[in-house]
């Protein structure tokens, strides 16, 4: 409060013309006082989104390592080396209401083994039929408290090894058929398929030939569809509406899904995108399971890098070589046929190419001569048929059922 009997002041004396007591303030522009608003509200942002990342990777991290699946007699992974990995599509609909069927079914609906070569200039995802016969392996128990395990097992269909000893037991059984030691594994259920579709806001797919399954509720006229949700997973696991209705028509449906999915993940950057990134991280780590050597952001991280700069067309997807007509109890069933298998297997084993020369595609789908982008405002342009690569002894035989990341494939 003033003092109202306090002397006043003395008046400043005025400064003499031509000088300045101090420096004139330069009135702001309207745009300049916007672009300063922009600049640090921007600031606001990139500082909340450190702090959010930071917190982030911590939850991540914690979910992660809280749902980690321990495999049995696991060795240290060289991250700067070949990768191999297995994928692991579990059917299981435990917490999901029956709106997926049974809550008690636990099988490996999905599994892929995905190797990315030391030097990094390509890579495969070979898918293993679910209902391929396969010799089964000595599975440790997964109960707790520990249980007696599972014994070793002549013959059984792959996709129930999950049920008998968890992922671990089927990771274990494809290292003893085809000779690879796989150090990463991942496996992920129905709900995270919908949760990470709409992370990168769907897949653009193309059908040719009308899907119509009421096993899956997937409903589908010919023409061009951006996927996402409970439509991306129908659509990856329909079977009796494509092809021939078999296991491998189904495989080759999901080459549609997967190759449009690896063109969109490069061609948008889906890789380097904090935004993306984010969005798939938390969705994984919500209704994914990882090995202990996958739970490491840095180790994600240099698989994510690693698969970045391979070319399209040497990203190849292939299925394992397989045949029907066996007698009971088995039909129904397929089984390797091991004269070609093993030729894949020993490539990956000793980290070679493994190259198509065209796409071959067999039931289930057909190319996309066209090419053409989808309708969608999301879509993006995807790649026509590539050009097929010279003969050399990288290039698979005929026989090889497969595409590669390159080329379209539609839905038939």
């Amino acid at each position: 409060m003033t003092d109202i009997n306090s002397p006043k002041p003395a008046k400043t004396p005025a400064a003499p013309k031509g000088f300045a007591r101090h420096g004139r303030i330069k009135v702001q522009s309207k745009a300049s006082a916007i672009w300063g608003l922009l600049f640090k509200g921007l600031g606001l942002v990139l500082g909340a989104t450190l702090a959010i990342t930071g917190i982030s990777i911590w939850e991540f991290s914690s979910t992660v390592k809280a749902n980690e699946i321990v495999i049995a007699g696991a060795e240290a992974a060289d991250i700067n080396g070949p990768i191999n990995m297995l994928l692991v599509g579990s059917d299981t609909r435990a917490g999901m209401g029956t709106a997926y069927g049974s809550e008690t079914s636990t099988l490996a609906d999905v599994i892929i083994l995905l190797h990315v070569s030391a030097d990094r200039k390509n890579a495969v995802a070979l898918s293993f039929p679910r209902d391929l016969m396969v010799p089964w392996p000595a599975c440790p128990s997964t109960s707790n408290p520990p249980g007696p395990g599972y014994y070793a097992q002549s013959l059984g269909q792959i996709n129930a090894t999950i049920a008998n000893g968890g992922p671990g037991c089927t990771l274990l059984t494809v290292e003893q058929l085809t000779g690879v030691k796989i150090p990463y594994l991942a496996m992920i259920n129905f709900k995270g398929v919908i949760e990470m579709s709409n992370a990168i806001g769907g897949v653009d797919v193309c059908v040719a030939e009308e899907i119509n399954d009421e096993y899956t509720q997937t409903y589908l006229k010919p023409g061009k569809y951006t996927l996402q949700g409970k439509a991306a997973l129908q659509f990856l696991r329909t079977r009796h509406g494509v092809g021939d209705g078999s296991d491998l028509a189904r495989i080759s449906n999901q080459q549609t899904f997967l190759t449009s999915l690896v063109r969109k993940v490069k061609s948008q950057g889906v890789l380097t995108n904090p935004v993306y990134l984010y969005s798939l991280a938390t969705a994984a780590a919500r209704n994914m399971q990882l090995s202990q050597s996958l739970n490491d952001v840095g180790v994600m991280v240099g698989i994510a890098s690693a698969l970045k700069n391979v070319d399209l067309n040497k990203i190849t997807f292939l299925q394992v070589p397989s045949r029907g007509g066996l007698p009971a109890p088995y039909s129904g069933r397929v089984m390797p046929i091991y004269e070609q298998a093993n030729v894949l297997f020993s490539k990956i084993a000793n980290d070679e190419p493994l190259i198509i020369a065209k796409a071959n595609t067999g039931a289930g789908a057909v190319i996309d001569a066209s090419g053409s982008p989808s309708p969608s405002p999301s879509a993006s342009s995807s790649a026509a048929a590539s050009p097929a690569p010279s003969a050399s002894s990288d290039v698979l035989p005929d026989w090889a059922r497969g595409t590669n990341g390159a080329t379209t494939t539609c839905s038939g």
